[in-house]
């Protein structure tokens, strides 16, 4: 999920869920229950392409797991 509402300028965390679900949060906030910092920070453009190159496979966990039995 991105929110457009980001000021350009603004630095974000990348946060990943249980389910490995990634997205962008303002550092400056507290990291909402049930999302983890991936410990990379930085300006939107850099979040999107960290997210880009980890986030590889875009189902949740459960499922590939599911698909792997």
């Amino acid at each position: 999920m991105v929110d457009d509402e980001f000021d350009q300028g603004e630095e974000l965390l990348v946060v990943k869920n249980e389910e490995e679900q990634y997205s962008l949060w303002p550092k400056y906030k507290d990291i909402p229950l049930g999302w983890t910092s991936t410990g990379f920070s930085g300006s939107r453009q850099d979040c999107l392409t960290n997210i880009e190159s980890v986030w590889t496979d875009m189902r949740p966990l459960s499922l590939r797991r599911n698909s792997e039995k």
